[in-house]
């Protein structure tokens, strides 16, 4: 599965997850209830959703420039690390205002989410091209009949 199909797929599974541990996760950190937190998490996701996209594609542009190809730790955390750092700039006024407290109250909140997002998007990254294969953007140079299909990712 390649390109906008690709992402359409990506997207989907990954913030359907990702609401319904952050709706759980800012519920668990406040008195904001679950409805509210809730809310928050779907306009995180909103958020997310568009940074997911723009970012996979500068990403996925860079990558493909690589003389090196595949997806190795090294270039997964890289990934993990840029898409959450991205995320913090804008979700931690966010929710400093969804749920009435300083910006710096936000930004540790927001740490035990970053932790928690930066391990589940490594992990569900790794699954998701184990599953549905690598973006062509990051598969290896097929060369005979030698050639596997995701090794090495």
């Amino acid at each position: 599965m390649q390109g906008f199909q690709r992402r359409v797929v990506y997207i989907s599974l990954y913030e359907g997850i990702a609401i319904v541990a952050a709706s759980a996760g800012l519920a668990l950190m406040t008195d904001a209830g679950l409805g509210h937190s809730g809310v928050l998490a779907v306009a995180a996701s909103v958020i997310a959703v568009i940074w997911n996209l723009v970012f996979n594609a500068l990403f996925e542009r860079w990558e493909s420039r690589q003389a090196v190809r595949g997806r190795s730790v090294r270039r997964r955390v890289a990934h993990a690390v840029g898409f959450e750092g991205g995320l913090i700039a804008v979700l931690v006024p966010l929710f400093a205002w969804g749920l009435g407290v300083t910006l710096w109250q936000a930004l540790v909140m927001d740490l035990g989410l970053v932790v928690f997002f930066l391990v589940y998007t490594f992990v569900f990254n790794w699954g998701f091209d184990r599953v549905f294969g690598l973006p062509a953007s990051a598969a290896p140079a097929k060369t005979g009949s030698a050639a596997a299909a995701g090794q090495g990712a």
